[in-house]
């Protein structure tokens, strides 16, 4: 009994870990205003790489390590990060597609859809500015 109490009283003073808000965003000369979850896998899941403005899309994904990948994949596909890995393992294997450009973090992210305005790219939300446009909620708030 006393090793429950101790348990609830501390999560009561841990701090809780949130999951951020992640977007998608592109670059505003991308032509895109906003995407469907639909499109966002097509894009992320190399079954379709042209956006609805025609241009071919850059997918960047972030590090396997980082806890905003899991959360991406898991919110948009259903699917672990282990299940996304073995699903590029077996599309790689094949020649039928190459998955999303792997960048550093989301810094980087930023960057480059800020710079080409073919890249798509998922953040967390605080991390927004003006010289990207948000076209997808990846929870759907």
């Amino acid at each position: 009994m006393r090793g429950l109490l101790f348990i609830l009283a501390l999560s009561m003073v841990a701090p809780a870990v949130v999951a951020e808000d992640l977007v998608v965003i592109v670059n505003p000369k991308s032509g895109v205003s906003q995407l469907t979850r639909e499109e966002v896998v097509d894009v992320f899941m190399g079954r379709n790489r042209q956006l609805p403005s025609r241009l071919t899309a850059l997918p960047l994904d972030l590090p396997s390590s980082t806890a905003e990948r899991e959360q991406f994949y898991r919110q948009l596909t259903g699917r672990s990060l282990a299940e996304i890995n073995a699903y590029w393992a077996r599309l790689m294997f094949t020649g039928r597609a190459t998955p999303p450009i792997l960048v550093s973090g989301q810094d980087e992210s930023l960057l480059m859809v800020m710079d080409n305005r073919s890249a798509v790219a998922y953040v967390s939300r605080s991390r927004v500015n003006a010289q990207v446009k948000v076209v997808y909620e990846v929870g759907g708030k």
